[in-house]
């Protein structure tokens, strides 16, 4: 009896964000899912790491430590972290939510056996994990993400968009499965687009030495992304940044800092450009998170995979007319990465679940 009333409150609760979500009472017409590929939830919640950032050799910095210290350093874990990512701590921790810091009792973990880069993106765009993608490499995704799904949808076919530096996303994404528009790698910026603006992003990004291989640089991504949006406005939006990951591997700490600085002023400028257009002011969500962890100590910082431990750990951050500003969450239960596909289509009323059973709940961030 006991059990059977247990499985009836959730149901009870499933059925209720699921009306909730589907009622006309939300707020959010649009939704943002922003990555930063690789950054640790250490230095999301503590800024820069002491060990690394005071010594050359672990952290691997050309910068010297006066500078470096004086950019990102602060004996305040608040004041540090501020430092980094001053739009999280200073707008969104304040209007929003964050999951995942582990000294407060906040996990968010994937859920992926593997821990790095497809299978997490795998899992926070189609809800659940598919073990046959255990390597980057391996080719067009055969799963429908959420973002394809709701393409199929008359409410928001041809409104659903992908950017990234990533030339992956192409697979992951599967434009041939999902018929979405993916700007990443080497097609980011269109080779016929013929504006003065587009003909000198694709010179600078032909001439330009990349971290790796045809994937362009963060500031590529947003440029291109802010002129899009002075013309075009989808609904949905993915938004993939690599340059923490790329300078992670590279063993560039000071890099990773400026890296993660950069993209919280990126994903600032990206809020700020949206509440300036009608359709998207008071009406749009931002998701940010990260596809990985990493492992940690004076090496293992520099790499992520299942023989780095940590790298399992991720963060989750949501900003918008519909969540709760309760800021940085403590002693909660454990959120995944595999809830944010659900959470998504929850935010435009759109019920992920009756698609695919496996993926995981929406995250608890309703109002």
């Amino acid at each position: 009896m006991r059990i059977s009333v247990c499985l009836g409150c959730l149901l009870m609760a499933m059925l209720g964000w699921a009306t909730a979500a589907s009622s006309e009472a939300l707020k959010t017409q649009n939704v943002v899912l922003i990555v930063l590929d690789g950054l640790r939830w250490q230095e999301v919640f503590n800024g820069a790491d002491p060990l690394l950032i005071n010594n050359e050799k672990a952290g691997g910095s050309w910068t010297p430590l006066p500078k470096l210290k004086a950019e990102f350093w602060a004996d305040d874990v608040q004041a540090r972290r501020k430092r980094v990512m001053p739009f999280l701590w200073g707008t969104v921790a304040q209007q929003g939510e964050i999951f995942g810091n582990q000294a407060l009792g906040s996990r968010a973990v994937v859920t992926n056996p593997f821990w790095f880069s497809y299978p997490g993106y795998n899992e926070m765009a189609t809800g659940s994990v598919d073990l046959k993608i255990k390597k980057n490499e391996f080719g067009p995704n055969p799963n429908q993400t959420v973002f394809g799904w709701l393409n199929e949808n008359p409410r928001f076919q041809g409104q659903v968009e992908i950017f990234g530096n990533w030339s992956v996303f192409h697979d992951i994404f599967n434009s041939a499965l999902s018929h979405l528009p993916i700007r990443a790698g080497d097609s980011l910026v269109e080779r016929t687009a013929t504006t003065p603006e587009a003909r000198l992003l694709r010179e600078l990004y032909e001439t330009t030495t990349r971290l790796e291989e045809s994937d362009p640089m963060d500031s590529f991504v947003q440029v291109v992304l802010r002129e899009h949006l002075a013309t075009h406005h989808p609904k949905v939006l993915f938004v993939g940044y690599g340059d923490t990951d790329n300078w992670g591997h590279l063993g560039r700490y000071d890099n990773v800092l400026t890296a993660a600085r950069s993209a919280d002023a990126f994903i600032g400028a990206l809020w700020a450009q949206m509440q300036s257009i009608p359709q998207y002011r008071d009406q749009t969500t931002f998701i940010i998170t990260t596809d990985h962890g990493r492992g940690g100590g004076r090496r293992l910082w520099r790499e992520h995979g299942v023989k780095d431990p940590g790298s399992e750990n991720v963060w989750i951050a949501v900003m918008g007319p519909d969540t709760p500003a309760l800021g940085e969450r403590s002693h909660v239960a454990t959120v995944t990465q595999s809830q944010i596909a659900a959470t998504v289509a929850a935010l435009v009323g759109e019920d992920y679940l009756g698609f695919n059973p496996k993926a995981g709940l929406p995250l608890p961030i309703f109002k």
